[in-house]
């Protein structure tokens, strides 16, 4: 049984040496893997000395390294986690056992249950993030999830090969959990510890840029995995707009046989021709979102088949 443990770097050299020295207590025959994303430090060469498969991503942004470890890196199970220390190692066997026995295809390891990452995080707004981010995902997904952004997650081989990464940076997390979400895979959350940065260590995540990027995502994926949701809210907003101009309107010709608010009467029919236009386009977009579904549910077999045969 082939276990991976991934670990994105980017100026990780204080704290990547104690990272990989955890998981191989806790993994003694797992590949661990450390990709450098153009670190300015020393994190490449600690991450040798201490026994890591060390592979360079110069493409700068987590999701360009995600996506370069799902490609290249093959084994049964996978684990990846950040290489800033913050998620204990000692985890690591409650994530791997769901999958082991079959119960899950993505195992997260959830921060915020038992109060750990409200105690430890000392950066401003990022409470308020996660919470927001999870009330958005679960209300459009109907879902239940307790940690959407976390960085410690395990997964089988199917998921890893079947996960189209698109998000370049940070968004990463959301993606996969929206992709897990959209097309039904199993997931479960297993509560961990959560530790703040050591002194010394500086989050690359910036609150404003990387969090607006977030929610851009959530919209932009809500658009492509549910898009009669998506342009039906749209349609209603536009045609509530237009009886709003329009009404008034009629009622003044069924009154006096004139119109007189003219520009009203052009805005009114230009804002109904609209929303039955993004009707139009729900209805096509979720002909080809079912088809494409189709299609990915016969890809996962081809990728189960071929995961029995290695």
């Amino acid at each position: 049984m082939r276990i991976a443990v991934l670990l994105p770097c980017y100026n990780e050299e204080q704290t990547i040496g104690q990272v990989i020295d955890e998981f191989r207590e806790e993994l003694p025959d797992a590949d661990i893997y450390v990709y450098d994303n153009n670190s300015k430090d020393r994190t490449s060469e600690v991450a040798r000395k201490h026994g890591a498969f060390v592979k360079k991503e110069m493409r700068q942004g987590k999701g360009h390294v995600v996506r370069s470890m799902f490609r290249d890196i093959e084994a049964d199970y996978y684990v990846m986690a950040d290489g800033d220390r913050t998620y204990p190692a000692r985890f690591v066997h409650e994530l791997l056992e769901p999958l082991k026995k079959g119960e899950a295809n993505i195992v997260i390891g959830d921060r915020l249950s038992n109060g750990t990452y409200v105690e430890e995080n000392k950066r401003q707004f990022h409470n308020f993030g996660n919470n927001l981010v999870r009330g958005l995902i679960n209300f459009l997904y109907k879902s239940d999830l307790r940690d959407i952004m976390t960085g410690y997650r395990a997964f089988d081989r199917l998921f890893v090969k079947s996960m189209p990464v698109m998000s370049p940076g940070f968004e990463i997390e959301t993606e996969m959990t929206i992709h897990t979400l959209d097309k039904r895979f199993s997931i479960k959350e297993i509560p961990i510890e959560y530790k703040d940065r050591p002194e010394g260590s500086e989050s690359k995540l910036n609150t404003f840029s990387d969090g607006f990027k977030v929610l851009n995502k959530i919209f932009t994926l809500f658009k492509e995995y549910k898009p009669m949701l998506f342009f039906s809210f749209w349609s209603v907003v536009l045609l509530v707009l237009g009886l709003a101009s329009g009404i008034p309107v009629i009622v003044e010709y069924f009154n006096t046989g004139f119109i007189s608010k003219v520009p009203s009467a052009i805005l009114a029919v230009g804002l109904v021709i609209l929303a039955v236009l993004s009707f139009a386009c729900g209805l096509i977009l979720d002909t080809v979102a079912s088809n494409f579904k189709k299609q990915f549910e016969w890809e996962l077999n081809k990728i189960k088949q071929d995961t029995k045969e290695l």
